[in-house]
C-alpha cells in the first residue's frame, strides 16, 4: 500500500482529524500530515507547535510523518513522490469544496489521486476554527480535540491579550 498525504491547517488538531489519521493507517503503510503554511493566515498554533501536538496526539507513531510545506499541494507531493492525497469530508458543503480542489489537483498534477473519507458520526460538526472559536470565548472543548490540544489551547487562552 502506498504513503498517503494528509494536508491541512491542523490549527488546532481536532478528533476528527486525528481519526482520519488513525482510519487512514488502514488504508495506507504510512501517511504524511502535511501543515499547510498559508502566509494571509494568522494561525493560533506555530508550525512547530502544531507538529508536537500531532506526534503527540498519535503516540509518534512511525508510520505518521509530520512535515510542513508551502505553496502548492500537488507540487510538494510532486517532490516527495507521493500519488495520493487523503481528505476529509464533514458534510454535503465539504463536498462541493473538496470536489472542486480534487479536479484542480488533477489538472495541475494528473497523476495524483484523491481519496475522500467521510468524517465519523461524533465528529461531523468539528471544525478548526470552531473549536478556536470556542475555546477563545471559554468555552470547554473536551472530547472535541486530543488532551494534549485542550492543554495547549487552554494555555494559549489563558495568556494575557497581547502575549504571544
Amino acid at each position: 500500500m502506498p504513503v498517503a498525504l494528509y494536508p491541512g491547517s491542523f490549527d488546532p488538531l481536532t478528533n476528527g482529524h486525528l481519526s482520519l489519521i488513525q482510519r487512514g493507517l488502514k488504508m495506507f503503510d504510512r501517511l504524511i500530515v502535511a501543515i499547510a503554511v498559508n502566509p494571509k493566515k494568522s494561525p493560533l498554533f506555530s508550525v512547530d507547535e502544531r507538529k508536537k501536538l500531532i506526534l503527540e496526539a498519535v503516540a509518534n507513531d512511525p508510520r505518521v510523518e509530520v512535515d510542513d510545506f508551502s505553496g502548492l499541494m500537488v507540487e510538494y507531493a510532486k517532490r516527495r513522490g507521493i500519488a495520493v492525497v487523503l481528505r476529509g469530508l464533514r458534510a454535503v458543503s465539504d463536498f462541493e469544496y473538496e470536489f472542486q480542489l480534487a479536479n484542480m489537483n488533477r489538472k495541475l498534477n494528473p497523476a495524483l489521486e484523491t481519496v475522500f473519507m467521510m468524517t465519523g458520526e461524533d465528529y461531523f460538526y468539528i471544525s478548526s476554527n470552531l473549536v478556536r472559536e470556542v475555546a477563545s470565548l471559554g468555552g470547554d472543548v473536551t472530547g472535541l480535540v486530543p488532551t494534549n490540544v485542550l492543554e495547549g489551547l487552554k494555555t494559549k487562552y489563558a495568556a494575557p491579550k497581547g502575549t504571544p
